[in-house]
């Protein structure tokens, strides 16, 4: 995975969901989305909030979104930011629109090797793209699904199952618990297979790349999800996954 392949298919996830909101009558914009006490406006807005952040991120300011200053936790600053600018579906695409592009362009200026500061975590340009690109594909969800609308998984969601596995033994520590080895041997959109870990692990989740990055973006409870979890740790694992930024 090179930071290349990351920018490019950020900003291809970025079009697909412009492509969607473009057709969005004023009606589905105050359409309460599947994000709770958000409309999709204000999904969307949150999208150009956070996308305003990353150039700022880039040059090296240590709190790009003031977040401290605008709740006790960082889900409580993004509600106030909301809050704060809501407007007109129009006016957000725009704001969006503009505020993705300017996003992608300093991820791609960036020096690769050096950290940025994101909200609580130092992140390397890479893993914050990879961290806005699920952040993007989730919030596309919470848009479309309840506007009956398709958003068909692509490819593109190899870095989110990446990301979910690649933070699984920080979601462990979190818990309290010692990091396992786990494999998950993914089906992608296309058929095909995405194994991630050691391949020689015990524990192994199985089954649909998009039901594994669904459960770990915090859309899909595990119960409902067609994965299997076997071996000494894979179902804690399961209930422990989150796509979490990475540093």
């Amino acid at each position: 995975m090179t930071a290349t392949d990351v920018l490019d298919d950020l900003e291809a996830e970025q079009d697909q969901l412009e492509a969607v909101l473009s057709r969005l009558t004023p009606h589905d914009w105050r359409t309460p989305s599947a994000a709770a006490g958000w409309t999709v406006a204000d999904v969307v807005l949150h999208l150009a909030q956070t996308e305003e952040a990353v150039p700022v991120a880039v040059d090296g300011r240590p709190d790009a979104i003031r977040w401290h200053e605008l709740g006790d936790t960082v889900d409580a600053a993004m509600d106030a930011l909301v809050e704060a600018e809501r407007a007109d579906g129009d006016v957000i695409l725009r704001r969006w629109r503009s505020s993705r592009r300017a996003s992608v362009a300093a991820l791609r200026a960036a020096d690769p090797r050096v950290p940025v500061q994101w909200v609580a975590t130092p992140l390397k340009p890479l893993s914050l793209a990879t961290t806005r690109l699920a952040e993007h594909w989730a919030h596309a969800l919470d848009i479309t699904v309840p506007l009956g609308l398709d958003y068909p998984d692509t490819a593109r969601l190899r870095h989110v199952a990446w990301l979910g596995h690649a933070t699984l033994p920080y979601a462990f520590r979190l818990a309290g618990l010692p990091p396992a080895p786990i494999r998950c041997d993914l089906v992608a959109p296309d058929g095909s297979a995405w194994q991630l870990g050691d391949p020689d692990a015990e524990s192994v989740i199985s089954g649909p790349a998009g039901d594994f990055c669904r459960v770990g973006a915090q859309r899909l409870p595990v119960a409902e999800a067609d994965l299997k979890a076997s071996g000494p740790h894979a179902a804690t694992a399961l209930k422990l996954l989150r796509n979490y930024a990475l540093t």
